[in-house]
């Protein structure tokens, strides 16, 4: 077995002290870690939201797999690429009104990053309020907003009609993900685009501005 399917499988278990380990080893191999980080951490995070939509597993195991993937990201850190781009498009971010995980965001947001984009990371628990003040404030062109919990998902429409109402809809792209979040749902609530995970968030960004 791959170390990088060693630090996959133990992400899925969530055990941090491992896959902290399996990093570093990963790194010593002179593995790169955008690699231990796609084929890695992110694989096994996949699994993870696979699981969870199946009902598979649920929210506990959720968290402690991203526990585990935030400790993996720790050791990652430091030796990630940052790639020398000028700054193209400013994206805002933020977990909707209700919910406190920010793992999946977070992850997006330094992929995006690193593709040359400006992150507005506005946090967790973020009102239709907080998001529509930051919208005037920064003037982003993409909006994206994150939920883990089938309950708090369903703010995001509340979200989008309070910028509608705000003249402010044809302004911004909103783009939405997190676990229980699916493309129908997208669809639903009228948002411009899904993004199962973090590799499809960073296509889902550049396709729409095509």
């Amino acid at each position: 077995m791959s170390i990088l399917k060693e630090i996959a499988l133990n992400l899925e278990t969530g055990d941090s002290s491992t896959v902290k380990e399996l990093c570093r080893q990963a790194l010593s191999l002179s593995i790169p870690a955008d690699v231990i980080l796609n084929q890695g951490l992110i694989k096994g995070m996949e699994v993870v939201g696979f699981k969870f939509k199946k009902n598979e597993i649920f929210i506990p195991e959720v968290l402690i797999a991203a526990r585990a993937m935030k400790a993996g990201l720790e050791i990652l850190k430091p030796h990630l690429s940052k790639k020398k781009k000028k700054m193209r498009r400013k994206i805002l971010m933020g977990t909707v009104k209700g919910d406190l995980h920010d793992i999946g965001k977070k992850i997006v947001g330094m992929m995006l990053e690193r593709e040359g984009y400006e992150i507005i990371d506005i946090g967790i628990d973020v009102t239709k309020e907080k998001f529509l003040k930051a919208i005037k404030k920064e003037k982003p062109e993409v909006v994206g907003m994150s939920a883990l919990l089938t309950t708090t998902m369903t703010y995001m429409k509340e979200v989008i009609e309070t910028i509608k109402k705000a003249k402010l809809r044809e302004e911004v792209k909103i783009i939405i993900g997190g676990a229980p979040v699916t493309q129908s749902f997208a669809d639903e609530i009228k948002a411009d685009g899904y993004g199962l995970d973090a590799v499809a968030a960073i296509d889902l960004v550049k396709n729409l501005f095509l």
